[in-house]
């Protein structure tokens, strides 16, 4: 007999395996967009990094906009049609963009290529906000206790990281070698692959993925505002969740210097050449990598809760040493070192808001929680770098023999905050076990990091 490799249990194998191959592809998609935009349609032109950043902009909007009200449709329909719907849109526009990238560059005018680009990027992930609260409450009932489900959330952790080590190599080559639609094929192809992935999950179709408790087809529905208005009540009364949320925002606070700021540390700071940029990349993904599959051992020897308060002490530290390091090596391996339990503390966080959250409102918590994360850490990117070039522009000299600057403050600060949101979530989380009581809560990975800071 062939064995076979299952991750906790058959169902939740098969749906990783779907996940696996859609994160390469939107890896893949995502980097060949961008390198589109920035040396294609917008080449030599003054408005290029403008141009690059509305591909970020469009994702922005859909998760601040889209995100809130989508949870409410989650918790309305069933979550794993919900899930191959979604599939089928996505594959579709990207379908459709394909089709378009066989025209030449210059049979349509750059407006028109820009706005089907940012069109196109607004409604795949407008699309992921009904996708990714479907998912976390299908997982939610495929995977049960508080360490299975953390190994769950780190195995999609480290998905993800290997996701954008292996796909940004790869999406060069085919845009400038094959051309762009190969790279866009790639994408719609993985969206097949999930769908059929996602048919092919046989557990128990109400318990992976029934309607809402209590009500379903037969029920009157409720209005849209309404709904979501008691999706806001329950999460403003459970104490837990707000005060996982406030840990989130702080740490992302503490955290998003990176995403901005890192380029200017590793050149100036860590005496860095530009072209081993990359190197700091592959570091962070690694440490994620090895964080999140270790988290799974860690929340079941110690709990979620001390993981996530312990994982936000220790990163806070890390973050604040990395802050005085001057050389390039020393710079990788802290920033290696960081991530791991910076990973570990987002994988813990994931049993803890599963088991807030009753199946009736997962779609909403989540569609509230992530949301106010990805603001925070817009905020932060923002805020860090108007601190860099404005605030502290003039911050230097040194302190019993340490130097410092406006970038390496910025750290040492982010740092701080980092710690500030490991006590307090000391103060805030129970000392049990996540499951413990109604208060208590859960989540699948809480990207306290900024997700491109560490691919």
């Amino acid at each position: 007999m062939t064995a076979r490799l299952v991750l906790i249990n058959p169902d939740y194998t098969r749906l990783w395996f779907g996940q696996a191959v859609s994160s390469v592809g939107d890896a893949v998609f995502s980097t060949t967009l961008v390198l589109w935009v920035a040396t294609v349609l917008a080449e030599g032109r003054s408005w290029a990094p403008m141009a690059v950043s509305g591909v970020l902009l469009a994702t922005g909007i859909s998760v601040l906009v889209i995100g809130p009200l989508a949870g409410v449709f989650v918790d309305r329909w069933d979550r794993r049609r919900t899930m191959l719907r979604t599939e089928v849109v996505r594959g579709g526009l990207v379908a459709v963009l394909t089709a378009l990238s066989f025209l030449p560059v210059d049979a349509l005018p750059v407006g028109v290529w820009l706005a089907i680009v940012y069109a196109t990027v607004l409604t795949l992930n407008a699309a992921s906000q009904f996708f990714t609260p479907a998912r976390f409450s299908v997982i939610g009932d495929l995977v049960t206790g508080e360490a299975d489900r953390a190994r769950a959330a780190g195995i999609a952790q480290a998905t993800a990281q290997t996701a954008w080590i292996i796909g940004p190599p790869l999406a060069a080559p085919l845009l400038f070698t094959a051309g762009l639609q190969w790279a866009l094929l790639l994408n719609a192809l993985s969206y097949a692959v999930s769908y059929v992935v996602i048919r092919s999950i046989g557990a128990d179709r109400r318990a992976a993925g029934s309607e809402k408790p209590g009500g379903g087809d037969t029920a009157q529905p409720k209005s849209l505002l309404r709904e979501f208005a008691e999706g806001i009540r329950f999460f403003r009364r459970s104490r837990f969740l707000v005060a996982l949320t406030v840990l989130a925002v702080i740490g992302q606070f503490g955290t998003g210097a990176l995403s901005t700021l890192n380029i200017f540390f590793a050149t100036d700071n860590l005496h860095m050449p530009v072209h081993l940029y990359g190197y700091i990349g592959t570091a962070m993904g690694l440490g994620g990598i090895v964080g999140a599959l270790c988290a799974g051992r860690v929340v079941q020897w110690i709990g979620a809760s001390r993981t996530t308060w312990a994982g936000l002490i220790v990163s806070g530290l890390l973050l604040f040493v990395y802050s005085r390091q001057t050389g390039f090596v020393g710079g990788v391996v802290l920033l290696f070192v960081f991530t791991v339990p910076l990973t570990m503390l987002n994988t813990a966080m994931a049993p803890l808001l599963l088991d807030a959250a009753p199946a009736e409102f997962r779609g909403r918590v989540v569609s509230v929680f992530y949301p106010v994360t990805r603001l925070a850490s817009m905020l932060s990117a923002v805020l860090s770098g108007w601190l860099a070039s404005s605030a502290l522009r003039d911050v230097g000299g040194s302190v019993a023999g340490i130097r410092f600057g406006p970038v390496d403050t910025v750290f040492a600060m982010s740092g701080a905050l980092v710690v500030l949101s490991g006590v307090y979530a000391w103060a805030a989380l129970p000392r049990g076990e996540a499951g413990a009581g109604p208060a208590a809560a859960p989540g699948e990975s809480v990207p306290v990091a900024p997700r491109g800071s560490a691919q």
